[in-house]
């Protein structure tokens, strides 16, 4: 039987998530966040499980069988970082971004005054493209 994702779109309200988040520099980040996003991607935010705000949707299938729905891009203001679900992005896309660290397809960030927000839009529409190509619409 093929395992079903755990991270679902849920009807929790962004504002009402985003109004709980500490600190106060982290909800303003993530506001601003939300509104780039939600303007590169054309796409309103949902909650996605208990803390991450995507935008977009799409269907994927392994070939072990796994298969669910997820955000095509998404992020979550964590207490410590905010933490970026980005894909197809490549090692020199993050040279010119500023302060940050990355883990398998994850970007975290500290604060968004440590980073180019242009360049940050850039990895953000590269993804969005990756994703495009890669689970057409």
């Amino acid at each position: 039987m093929a395992q079903a994702n755990k991270t679902v779109e849920t009807d929790v309200a962004v504002a009402d998530f985003l109004a709980r988040v500490e600190p106060d520099e982290r909800v303003a980040d993530g506001r601003t966040v939300m509104a780039l996003m939600a303007q590169l991607s054309g796409e309103p935010p949902a909650m996605w499980g208990p803390s991450i705000i995507g935008f977009g949707r799409y269907h994927y299938r392994y070939d072990s069988g796994r298969e669910g729905e997820s955000c095509r891009i998404g992020f979550s203001p964590r207490k410590a970082e905010l933490v970026f679900y980005l894909a197809g992005l490549e090692d020199a896309d993050f040279a010119p971004l500023g302060k940050h660290r990355r883990g398998k397809g994850c970007l975290y960030i500290k604060r968004l005054s440590q980073v180019d927000m242009a360049v940050l839009g850039r990895l953000i529409v590269k993804s969005l493209e990756h994703m495009d190509r890669a689970y057409p619409r």
